[in-house]
């Protein structure tokens, strides 16, 4: 079977409130989890302890259906965050992390490799990640979602140049509205995301909230509306988008290094199709706590519902 790989942070989120609820998370882990609940078969590269919370987090990866690539459980202790969750359902983050990875993963050439948010600027494992992407390059897709978590960031100017590194050397960048006001505030998100598509990148996805999402590429824009949802909180809807986007891309035949020229060529009413799909993953995560990314059933129960009816 032709696998994808997944590389950056697992841990342990505590979600603050009455009662405080313990997830596995992280947006890397997530993203591999929501693929393999769909059926992919995927490799997740991460730093986590060989302790309590991290044989839950192998647990939790493997019950997915993905697998964990060996020598991910070396850190001394593994990740945690506290998220908590204001009155809208968005979440703001404090962490505990240490981010390291050391020698190649040995796993098969994949299909594509994907990386974001902590892996993609925290030292030193963050420069061990972009090493890697170059190298995969040569048979895989590069897919990359900053996700950016101000909290862990020391240096503003130098995960703003790791983060346009990583995007000129990507096929596929999802990024959020939020993201790129973070990224850089003197400009509107729209405009950024198409410098973005012209720096390299075969396909830009912007998401925003409760104004949908849009991607850029090549033969022009695509745009869906969100779908109207009772949000339980936030957790996850960026992962689960990314999951759907690239799970309707895997599906057309178009990820691997040597679909890379089709990519490129990719048609509007594909573009659509993949933002609808993942419009429907992130309507149904954003609607169930904690990020609990559906499966293919839960998918496949909504995908003839239209926009105004979701469920």
């Amino acid at each position: 079977m032709t696998r994808g790989l997944v590389i950056g942070e697992a841990l342990i989120d505590t979600v603050s409130g009455d009662v405080p609820a313990h997830h596995v998370g992280g947006s890397p882990l997530n993203v591999a989890v929501g693929l393999a609940r769909l059926g992919r078969g995927i490799d997740f590269l991460t730093h986590i302890g060989d302790d309590e919370p991290g044989r839950r987090i192998g647990d939790y990866v493997k019950a997915s259906g993905a697998r964990l690539v060996p020598g991910s459980t070396s850190a001394a202790r593994t990740p945690t965050a506290v998220a908590t969750i204001a009155d809208d359902g968005s979440a703001a983050y404090t962490f505990d992390l240490d981010w390291q990875l050391s020698g190649t993963p040995v796993v098969a050439p994949p299909l594509f490799v994907h990386t974001g948010s902590i892996a993609a600027v925290r030292e030193p494992g963050c420069l061990a990640v972009a090493a890697l992407l170059d190298a995969y390059r040569v048979s895989a897709t590069v897919t990359f979602d900053p996700n950016v978590r101000p909290s862990l960031i020391v240096d503003r100017d130098l995960a703003r140049e790791r983060i346009q590194h990583l995007v000129e050397r990507s096929d596929i960048v999802k990024v959020s509205d939020e993201d790129l006001r973070w990224i850089d505030p003197e400009r509107d998100p729209e405009w950024t995301a198409r410098t973005w598509l012209a720096s390299g990148p075969a396909i830009v996805a912007l998401t925003m909230g409760e104004q949908g999402s849009l991607a850029f590429c090549a033969t022009g824009r695509a745009r869906v509306a969100a779908r109207p949802v009772q949000v339980v909180d936030t957790v996850g809807a960026g992962d689960a988008f990314m999951v759907g986007l690239l799970d309707t891309l895997w599906e057309l035949d178009m990820l691997g290094a040597h679909r890379r020229a089709a990519l490129g060529r990719i048609e509007l009413d594909a573009l659509t199709a993949a933002l609808e799909a993942a419009s429907l993953s992130s309507a149904l995560t954003v609607a169930r706590a904690g990020a609990d990314l559906p499966d293919r059933a839960a998918l496949q129960a909504q995908s003839f519902s239209p926009p105004g009816r979701f469920a």
